[in-house]
């Protein structure tokens, strides 16, 4: 048979464990490259390739190297290519192009340069052109411009080999693996040698049941592509039929003899739902029969070891040496998987209770981003390999499970029971003792002044630099708590991987102090974007709840945004504004939430204006006024650039009794119409123009949170505008540590005769 090219791609990190495969699939002249590994061999070999690689992505029959300096090249390059040899009298194509060039920018007119070419070539020599179908065509022709050369493959695989057939994409858990990168972790923590020894197989934490099924396959000997229905090389000229049908009477064979005996594998998770989805899965693969799945806590794993399962294997062969045999694989939660990063200490805590109970000398695979899992297990890795789930950065961590050298932290509540918490660091324990001496002295304050939302800590400790804020459950949430830990952002002077596991320690330490489950506990992380400026946002998932401040319901959310809806330091101010509301036409300029308006509408304004260039804020607010009864024609609420939008009231006869003006620091949004917004720098011109929008006698409350502000009242006073510094009437005292935190001012006019 004629020897071809080959290339197939696969995850970054993959590469040296692709080409083990490919080599013991008898591939020949075997090179790993980036994202991917070189081989020669027969059509045989690349459908072997096909139907048996299970971390290969795609399988791509190389066909030329053609110059690529601009389209022009390009173009004369792919129509050289004997395109009837590959594309049957009415078959389709399809052409798939990545990669870029200082001539070829943009991939989709590379495609099409390359469609015309090929279409030209076959209408030349057939007078009519190739069809293009874009979905499961018969040739599918991969397109990859790196430098001046484009390199012309065919894609035999079609669509990406991780589509085994078993999943049924649309009814999934969160964020599952693909089931190459499943395969790939099973395969790198030496599954095949622990299966062939009878070894047990856990996923504690299994989701939709990926690695378990993936280490099914392996173990049954189960060709990964038998149950696919389309392959790119089926519409393909090239294409033996004979050869392909051989190749799969072997796979049945080999399965029938693989499924006669298989070692116990087990997959769990706390959550029925996902448990559901696993089985379904198994089913559609068509090993429901040797997988169990059960709805179980991953801390309670060693209580599955002396249950049998299906296969009926025992959960602990010894090795040759006598030592026990067996896989921990595990992908614990996060990313999107998880609603807050706070959640994180309470999945480690049972992963390791879990693995303690495994016996010394068996293998644990964990796929995670986060390399202080090694603490949290008390652990060492035997290896740590890059990865990419998807677009996160990970690495795939192997251990040797043996006695762990975890740090337990025996910690009190405030209700005075004790429960122990694995640490990274000694220290912490300093933090715990300063925690739950500050917390329980704030909760006492917060019930002498009727105070349901309030912040606990405010980095107390250097070393813990954290702001610790409590919500109490009100409305729809009422009787609950809630916990929000934003970290500071560590000086470069600090290690960060130091300040990492103490952010982590935290994390573990304050809902034991608290007595607050992990899931009402969200965290958050400022950090400057590379270019500086803005913070980026390291939100979560959305968690709406509802808390309560004088009297009043507002709705939270403690997970999808960097800040919650409700600034704390503000509370006073918001008092503030509502004692002066009384029959006053009052306007909420930068509004965010509008708790301001909740506070003037419940202080007996006459009309409320509630204006922010956020739409998502701005009917945030509406929902605020409507979950206190405020609504109607009184209440208007105003999308738009807030600078623009007094520009153009003043030229208008309304004017307003009391207006709350609280500005952000910074801004970089193009919707502005600036370039930048600055508050030390736009301050006076602000004022000024909020000052044209008072009526006789009016004032305004302005408030910013920048530390290092300094009004410039000289030209605020030149201008007719004055200021009265009320900053430390509006500090409350959780926030007294931090006199900082805000600055606020009463704006008049000065009236002149």
């Amino acid at each position: 048979m004629e020897t071809y090219e080959f290339f197939a791609r696969c995850a970054s990190g993959f590469e040296s464990l692709l080409a083990s495969e490919l080599k013991n699939l008898k591939a020949q002249r075997v090179r790993p490259l980036k994202g991917g590994v070189a081989f020669f061999g027969t059509v045989r070999d690349a459908y072997r390739a096909c139907l048996w690689s299970r971390v290969a992505s795609r399988v791509l029959l190389v066909l030329a190297r053609v110059d690529a300096r601009d389209a022009d090249a390009l173009y004369a390059g792919v129509k050289d290519i004997d395109w009837a040899a590959h594309v049957g009298e009415g078959g389709t194509i399809a052409v798939y192009a990545h990669g870029m060039n200082d001539s070829l920018r943009n991939t989709q007119f590379t495609a099409v340069k390359v469609k015309d070419a090929v279409c030209d070539r076959l209408r030349e020599e057939r007078g009519q052109r190739p069809d293009v179908q874009p979905k499961r065509p018969d040739v599918a022709i991969d397109v990859a411009v790196r430098s001046e050369k484009a390199t012309i493959a065919l894609d035999l695989s079609g669509e990406p080999l991780h589509r085994r057939g078993y999943r049924k994409e649309s009814v999934q858990t969160d964020a599952p693996l693909k089931e190459t990168l499943a395969a790939g972790i099973v395969l790198a923590a030496g599954w095949i040698k622990i299966a062939r020894g009878g070894g047990m197989f856990i996923d504690p934490m299994c989701g939709s049941g990926t690695l378990a099924i993936e280490a099914a396959m392996i173990a049954a000997d189960m060709a990964p592509g038998i149950m696919r229905d389309y392959w790119g090389f089926s519409g393909w000229q090239g294409h033996d039929e004979a050869v392909w049908n051989a190749l799969l009477d072997e796979a049945d064979e080999r399965l029938a003899t693989g499924l006669g005996s298989m070692p116990r594998i087990v997959g769990g998770d706390i959550d029925e739902a996902s448990v559901a989805i696993a089985h379904e899965n198994a089913k559609r693969a068509g090993l429901a029969d040797t997988v169990e799945f059960r709805v179980a806590d991953a801390a309670r794993l060693g209580e599955w070891l002396g249950q049998g399962g299906c296969a009926g294997a025992d959960a602990a062969a010894p090795m040759g040496d006598g030592r026990a045999l067996g896989l921990v694989a595990v992908n614990p939660p996060y990313g999107e998987r998880l609603s807050s990063e706070a959640q994180l200490p309470a999945v480690y805590a049972a992963l390791s209770e879990g693995v303690s109970a495994v016996p010394d000398g068996w293998t644990l695979a964990v796929i995670t981003p986060d390399a202080s899992i090694d603490t949290a297990l008390g652990l060492a890795p035997t290896e740590a390999a890059p990865l990419y789930n998807g677009r996160i950065e990970t690495s795939l961590r192997i251990y040797e499970t043996a006695p762990s050298t975890r740090i337990e932290l025996p910690v009190v509540s405030l209700a005075g029971d004790e429960r122990s918490v694995t640490v990274a660091e000694k220290n912490s324990d300093q933090f715990a003792a300063r925690f739950r001496k500050v917390a329980k002295e704030r909760m006492k304050w917060a019930r002498r002044n009727d105070v349901l939302c309030f912040r606990l800590y405010d980095a107390d400790l250097p070393d813990y630099a954290v702001a610790i804020d409590l919500y109490g459950g009100a409305g729809r949430s009422s009787g609950e708590r809630f916990v929000h830990i934003s970290e500071y952002e560590a000086p470069s002077s600090v290690d960060a991987e130091r300040a990492q596991r103490r952010y982590r320690d935290v994390l573990a330490i304050v809902p034991a102090v608290l007595g607050i489950d992990a899931s009402h506990v969200f965290s958050k992380t400022r950090r400057r974007d590379k270019g500086g400026g803005q913070y980026r946002d390291m939100r979560g998932r959305s968690r709406v709840a509802w808390t309560g401040e004088s009297g009043y319901v507002f709705e939270i959310d403690l997970g999808g945004y960097l800040d919650t809806g409700i600034f704390l330091d503000h509370r006073m101010t918001r008092e503030l504004v509502g004692s002066m509301a009384e029959g006053a036409r009052f306007l909420n300029l930068f509004a965010y939430t509008g708790t301001a308006t909740v506070h003037a509408a419940g202080g007996g304004a006459a009309s409320t204006v509630t204006v922010d260039l956020s739409q998502t804020y701005l009917s945030w607010a509406e929902r605020n006024m409507k979950l206190n009864g405020f609504s109607g024609r009184n209440h208007r609420f105003v999308r738009s650039d807030v600078v623009r939008w007094i520009t153009e009231e003043r030229a208008s006869k309304r004017r307003y009794d009391l207006i709350f003006v609280d500005p952000p620091t910074f801004s970089n949004s193009k919707a502005m119409g600036k370039d930048t917004w600055s508050v030390q720098r736009d301050h006076a011109e602000l004022l000024i123009g909020v000052s044209r929008l008072l009526a006789r006698g009016g004032k305004a409350v302005f408030s910013c949170n920048l530390r290092s502000f300094k009004p410039d009242t000289e030209t605020l006073e030149r201008y007719g505008v004055r200021l009265t510094d009320i900053t430390a009437d509006t500090i409350p005292e959780d926030f007294a540590r931090n006199p900082k935190i805000h600055r606020c001012y009463l704006v008049e006019r000065i009236e002149t005769s």
